[in-house]
């Protein structure tokens, strides 16, 4: 498929949309619409016997929900997906951790979205300030076990398709004989 012309429909600090003219292969020409965003970081913090969650109110779907902390930093440019993802440990959760393994990366719905994210699981955790941006103070922190998370993924309390991915790519991660 080969695009013919872009134009930018809307644009905000964190994300743009595109409508984009494509021509098929086999000649034909037609639209796609796609979201730009920032790449992020999901981190799962894990110390020993519990998974350390958020829970947020997520505006889109108007519900209170759990998810693993998550996030992108607009400044600076250059900063590396590990950085941010300490960053966002620290600020959502107010953890800190001592090891860092990457788990993966994923694209976060590229059937309409240009966007992806770093996954990192985050062991030997200590507590820090939190550092909440304001659409972040009412957030809440948790900690449950593996069993538990997956309740909350089967009662609908947490239905973040990026943290249940993130799940699977630890699974594969302790498949390979990894220890967490």
């Amino acid at each position: 498929m080969r695009r013919l012309e872009r134009r930018v429909v809307y644009e905000n600090a964190w994300m743009s949309l595109t409508e984009d003219t494509v021509e098929r292969r086999d000649g034909s020409v037609g639209l796609y619409a796609v979201t730009h965003s920032r790449e992020f970081a999901l981190v799962i913090p894990f110390d020993g016997e519990r998974f350390h969650l958020v829970e947020q109110f997520r505006y889109p779907v108007g519900r209170r929900l759990w998810e693993f902390p998550q996030g992108s930093v607009a400044q600076p440019a250059d900063i590396t997906p590990a950085e941010v993802a300490a960053i966002e440990l620290a600020e959502e959760a107010g953890l800190e951790a001592a090891q860092w393994h990457v788990l993966g990366y994923l694209h976060a719905g590229y059937g309409r979205s240009s966007g992806g994210f770093h996954v990192f699981l985050a062991l030997d955790l200590t507590s820090v300030p939190h550092r909440r941006e304001v659409e972040e103070q009412d957030m809440r922190t948790g900690v449950f076990t593996e069993d538990e998370v997956w309740s909350l993924v089967e009662r609908g309390a947490m239905t973040d398709s990026h943290s249940v991915a993130a799940l699977a790519l630890l699974g594969r991660w302790r498949a390979r004989g990894a220890q967490a």
